[in-house]
């Protein structure tokens, strides 16, 4: 006899429809299917920006749902007490959902599966949070790669499977339970003001990342090889936004990408490139868990990072105050849109923790504070790999010239311009923007006086090398 049970379909960052194995695989059991978003330990402890973008995005996920005859039932609590409770409730005989390889997520989802399946209930995971999963890439002697390049090779020929189509219907229950009101949750709260400030630049739900995926492979993959390090242009996807709640699924932006590089467009190996250093960010993150909490190169324990969250230069970094231009132009840009340049980010992070000397978590922080597209995974790999402690990691050594980066990437100053009200007679609605957004008690204007840099760019320069050298990393 088949189980006509309902089956509780949990999403958490696969927000969508398309390419969803867990649902396509739900649509066909012949069985009432009741999505479930819950607000838990884990999608819960995220903070301001991207805790108010989760929020965003299941509000449309649910109007997608609705779209096809189902509902999004909303939860908030602890993940295993709730779906039991909830399985309880409408007689669930089982939950399905897609996997995570972050620690934390991996800790919840271990709990939910054993205590699900001692009340009798069906816990099953699948895949469509990466191209590939962890355990599935493996170098010739057997364990996982740390060195970036070689894993590109390893999986570059590989097929990641064909992306499920979104379903037309999916089999609704006679009584839908109970939901929490979204607006109960008040996501936005800890945003403040910045939250009306930061929208219009957000491009939100499966739709909208689908037109997104569209326009860039139609106008913009060709020139991506060059045109992503151009801090003025827009010339990079912008869909790690979309990626990070699953809006949209990587197996889908990877066939797209494929396809240009079919057609000969320069760019689409190196998008390509990029798409593969998201699933390592995640092989990493999986087979070392450490690398989101602490050096990945254990020998970087002991060096002397500074960590103080109340020091001035830190508050300056923050703040887009530091007196280096197109670090304080970065720091702004985030404040406002809620993202930064691929390459502003590699330049602020070496300048915080190369010539201010400052612990990598101490931006790491920040940037979950202040990113919508804040992922845990790449997150983490971006300051190890600009501070040197983690792998496959820049040199140590190699600490960026922020002057010369912004000559060579911001040649025209349009980007520094766009972001920096204290420099301009005139200045842009952009620049204008952040200090509408900033907390108040920052006590900033357009008008303020330009500061003087914070550390002079040589002498950062030599105390950083100062503090490696003689040491074995």
């Amino acid at each position: 006899m088949s189980d006509r049970s309902p089956l509780i379909l949990w999403f958490r960052r696969d927000l969508r429809l398309g390419d969803h194995p867990a649902l396509a695989e739900a649509c066909k059991a012949d069985r009432p299917v009741i999505p479930v978003f819950i607000l838990d330990e884990v999608e819960g402890a995220r903070r301001a920006a991207p805790l108010w973008r989760l929020g965003l995005s299941v509000e449309a996920h649910g109007r997608a749902l609705a779209d096809r005859g189902s509902r999004l039932i909303l939860r908030r609590g602890e993940a295993l007490p709730t779906l039991r409770a909830l399985a309880r409730e409408i007689g669930a005989g089982a939950v399905w959902w897609t996997r995570h390889y972050e620690p934390q997520s991996i800790a919840r989802d271990e709990a939910v599966k054993a205590g699900l399946r001692d009340d009798g209930v069906e816990a099953k995971s699948f895949p469509g949070h990466v191209l590939f999963e962890p355990w599935t890439v493996e170098t010739k002697t057997g364990g996982p790669y740390k060195v970036y390049t070689p894993f590109w090779r390893a999986v570059r020929g590989r097929d990641p499977g064909s992306p499920y189509p979104a379903p037309g219907t999916i089999p609704a229950p006679s009584d839908w339970p109970k939901s929490d009101d979204l607006a109960d949750w008040r996501l936005a709260a800890p945003m403040n003001r910045g939250a009306g400030i930061v929208a219009p630049h957000l491009v939100v739900g499966e739709s909208a990342a689908s037109h997104r995926l569209g326009d860039f492979a139609a106008h913009r993959i060709a020139d991506y090889a060059d045109a992503r390090n151009d801090l003025a242009d827009q010339g990079t996807s912008g869909l790690s936004e979309n990626l990070t709640y699953g809006e949209i699924s990587i197996r889908t932006v990877w066939h797209s990408g494929q396809r240009a590089r079919e057609e000969g467009k320069a760019g689409a190996e190196t998008f390509l490139k990029e798409l593969v250093w998201r699933d390592f960010a995640y092989h990493l993150c999986f087979h070392t868990p450490r690398l989101t909490s602490a050096n990945w190169r254990e020998e970087w324990d002991a060096f002397p990072w500074k960590d103080d969250e109340g020091a001035s230069e830190i508050h300056a970094w923050k703040r887009g105050r530091t007196g280096i231009e197109v670090v304080d132009a970065a720091m702004r840009e985030l404040f406002v849109t809620g993202r930064m340049h691929n390459r502003a980010r590699m330049i602020v992070a070496s300048f915080l923790t190369k010539h201010l000397m400052t612990h990598w978590k101490v931006g790491l922080n920040w940037f979950e504070e202040c990113l919508v597209d804040w992922d845990p995974a790449n997150n983490a790999l971006g300051w190890q790999w600009s501070a040197g402690s983690g792998p496959d990691a820049t040199p140590f050594f190699r600490v960026f010239n922020p002057d010369t980066q912004a000559e060579k990437f911001d040649l025209k100053g349009e980007y520094r311009k766009r972001w920096l009200a204290e420099l301009s007679e005139d200045p842009p609605d952009t620049a204008l923007a952040y200090f509408d957004a900033i907390p108040r008690a920052w006590k900033m204007a357009p008008d303020d006086a330009y500061p003087e840099p914070v550390v002079g760019l040589d002498e950062g320069r030599r105390r950083a090398l100062d503090a490696y050298e003689g040491r074995s990393f």
